[in-house]
């Protein structure tokens, strides 16, 4: 048995009451957050520098202010967690792991977030400022205490809790296999077994639906009643894509975890991949960089053994049998023949079997710095 924090999802069922305390919520923290956005930009430019405390003190006097007393009507400790928020996100600029902070809009995704005192019997949420409790679909059971929770609503109109819990947690048994995956756009992924999972483009099975609700929309009056209907609509579609996407590759990393103890995969550059104007929109619909996210996380909970190998390996164009490099090959070839060994390879699986014996053959330590190695190796040839 291991400890592990893991969070779980529920449809939220609020009252209309409590929907209209929800959207107090939303409000309130979202002008909470920009508001001492605009004031950091500000103080900047004055040459002055502010963190969470100074910003923690100004906002507690300004809830006694008489023009903000309306913040008094949410929870506290959710306000002081958006000034969290903030801050995190200013970090990352400054450590470029992200851009730079952006104001919240209310016309996308809203929540809030509740560190402490949250309490969960049978169905019913409780939290502040909700005295009878909020009821929500439990649809599995809750394993472990339930450390803090967040309350979302999506653009398509429904509610979800998210809990965040500590359990005890009994990792999957041993197997003693491994696996060489290759990412493609033609299937899924490939594993050095032989085996093929579908892509299934579910952008673009959606995609004719998505534009007539689209075009519905744009034709509709901003305000009225009609073009809110057609917003939720447009909002469902794109719901019902993530929802289908997210399914599977839950369902493909449960697999891999469950029936192999080390899984070699590809570094790969997903963020400089997307830029591609051919491929863009395949690489983002198939979202290569939340199934490996899925397999790290999975694998450390189960103590099996994610391997990433260097992204300008060769691997499609070695030979996995005497390690001839085919540089001849092209994209579009999807077989091609070792004019060493006379072997003919399926381009994919072949790929998918040199990941697991560079994986293998790399003292199975995680190898992500093949950017960094490959600019060495040039500098140091020229």
């Amino acid at each position: 048995m291991k400890e592990i924090i893991r969070t779980y999802k529920f449809r939220l069922q609020p009252t209309s009451e409590q929907e209209e305390l929800l959207a107090k919520h939303f409000g309130c923290v979202r002008f909470v957050y920009n508001y001492f956005l605009d004031q950091r930009k500000e103080e900047y430019l004055k040459g002055n520098k502010l963190n969470y405390n100074k910003q923690s003190k100004f906002l507690s006097q300004l809830k006694k202010q008489e023009e903000y007393e309306w913040l008094k009507e949410i929870n506290s400790q959710s306000l002081q967690a958006s000034l969290v928020n903030l801050e995190t996100a200013y970090l990352r600029f400054f450590k470029k792991l992200s851009k730079f902070p952006r104001f919240k809009s209310k016309k996308n995704k809203n929540s809030f977030h509740i560190p402490q005192n949250v309490l969960v019997e049978d169905n019913i949420l409780h939290i502040p400022k909700f005295k009878k409790g909020v009821k929500f679909i439990k649809h599995r059971k809750i394993k472990g205490n339930v450390l803090n929770a967040s309350i979302t609503k999506l653009p398509s109109g429904k509610y979800y809790v998210s809990l965040v819990c500590k359990e005890q947690y009994q990792p999957k048994p041993k197997t003693n296999k491994q696996i060489g995956i290759d990412l493609g756009l033609k299937d899924q992924l490939i594993t050095s077994n032989g085996e093929k999972f579908k892509n299934h483009k579910y952008f673009k099975k959606y995609e004719r639906e998505l534009a007539k609700n689209q075009k519905h929309l744009s034709k509709k009056q901003k305000g009225s009643n009609r073009y809110k209907k057609q917003r939720i609509k447009v909002a469902k579609i794109h719901e019902k894509i993530t929802n289908s996407r997210m399914d599977n590759l839950h369902k493909i990393s449960h697999n891999l975890v469950s029936n192999y103890d080390i899984i070699c995969i590809e570094n790969l550059n997903v963020k400089e991949m997307i830029k591609d104007f051919y491929l863009s929109k395949s690489i983002q619909d198939i979202a290569w960089g939340t199934l490996i996210n899925f397999l790290k996380y999975k694998c450390q909970y189960n103590n099996k053994q994610l391997i990433t190998i260097d992204r300008f390996y060769p691997s499609s164009k070695s030979c996995h049998i005497c390690d001839y490099i085919n540089q001849d090959l092209k994209l579009k070839g999807r077989e091609w023949a070792c004019k060493n060994c006379e072997t003919i390879h399926d381009r994919d699986i072949n790929a998918a079997k040199n990941i697991l014996k560079q994986g293998l053959s790399a003292g199975r330590v995680d190898y992500t710095r093949g950017a960094q190695i490959r600019l060495k190796t040039v500098r140091s040839k020229a």
